[in-house]
């Protein structure tokens, strides 16, 4: 498979969270700016191309426009409360409203966990940019890669801040748009018929799931740490959830347990491998989130760089048009070298 290059936004590094909320207390976060820059050295033989501006047109079929409009506007909003970044302080969950119906509050203080389903991911005054250029970065690897059906070509998106948490019409889990989302979306209006969604990360994408569960056009296959053992994103991820609708059977979870290393991962990936050769994709989406890896803070799971470079290699064999972009990866002296291995695999380079 052969890669056409790497494709990154000017804006990534402009998000800059400051910390997480975690448990009611302010600690440090790890997904940070510098994470750019670690993986963009570690590529950086390879060609670079900026990401060139899109209409909201696609990002839009994916999200609600009150969620893309809350992003767009609410630091500006923000600035009364003196208040470094946007956190949530109250969610509008089942257990408030009851039978009410959904309103839209009119204070930005309030329409903060309207927008947002957790206390950690913050807004300042650089998201927007940040996020709005991730999916810029999306869809100009589609562009790249276009309606090709034949030539089996890779392309890398440098996407931060990353995406796979964000449902149809909610923000977090340190995630903001959802890039992968808008990729597979596009490649369908691009004419691929079946698109796949591999997700590799170590948490569960819960909001691309969401958004793709009713569907039966596009697969979602993710293999991540078991959310009942305690890990995020907890109440989604689990192996029952199979889809609904026309989208019953095009949702695939594999989920493992705390401390698995390669050969049980690999094989999740080779069952996964198997269901999109069923599936009939004709092209794919790579989650790549590299926090699966033995020294990062944000999991337990346990899987080499090795590991890693063979999950690449049992992907290539799918033989389709691929779009990798980046989620997880958060120990930033190993991150650069794990993504370079995952896509050295993918190419067989």
């Amino acid at each position: 498979m052969q890669v056409i290059c790497v494709v990154r936004s000017p804006y990534s590094e402009q998000h800059v969270p400051g910390a997480e909320i975690w448990l009611g207390t302010k600690t440090p976060g790890t997904e940070v700016p510098k994470r750019v820059s670690a993986i963009a050295s570690a590529l950086a033989d390879w060609p670079m191309v900026e990401a060139t501006s899109h209409s909201d047109e696609v990002l839009c079929a994916v999200h609600d426009f009150a969620l893309v409009d809350h992003l767009r506007t609410i630091w500006s909003r923000w600035g009364d409360y003196g208040v470094e970044r946007v956190v949530p302080y109250l969610f509008p969950t089942a257990g408030l409203l009851g039978d009410l119906p959904l309103r839209e509050p009119f204070a930005p203080h309030a329409a903060a966990g309207r927008f947002c389903y957790d206390t950690m991911t913050l807004i300042g005054p650089g998201t927007w940019e940040a996020a709005r250029g991730a999916i810029d970065v999306a869809l100009t690897c589609v562009d790249l890669i276009g309606a090709k059906t034949s030539d089996a070509a890779a392309i890398y998106g440098l996407t931060r801040p990353p995406g796979h948490h964000v449902t149809r019409s909610a923000h977090g889990g340190s995630c903001y748009l959802n890039n992968a989302a808008v990729a597979a979306e596009a490649l369908r209006r691009a004419g691929h018929p079946r698109v796949v969604i591999v997700d590799v990360d170590a948490h569960h994408g819960n909001g691309t799931q969401d958004i793709f569960y009713a569907r039966a056009d596009v697969l979602y296959a993710s293999v991540h740490v078991d959310p009942g053992a305690g890990w995020f994103p907890h109440y989604a991820g689990f192996a029952d959830e199979v889809g609904v609708g026309a989208g019953a059977g095009a949702n695939l979870n594999l989920p493992l347990a705390p401390g698995t290393q390669d050969m049980l991962w690999l094989d999740a990936i080779r069952k996964i491998v198997q269901r999109v050769i069923d599936f009939g994709a004709t092209a794919l989406v790579l989650s790549l989130g590299v926090d699966a890896a033995a020294d990062d803070p944000e999991s337990p799971l346990e899987i080499t760089l090795d590991g890693y470079h063979r999950a690449g290699e049992l992907l290539a064999v799918l033989g389709v048009p691929t779009v990798a972009l980046q989620e997880g990866g958060y120990h930033l002296p190993t991150l650069g070298a794990l993504v370079r291995a995952s896509l050295q695999g993918l190419t067989r380079r």
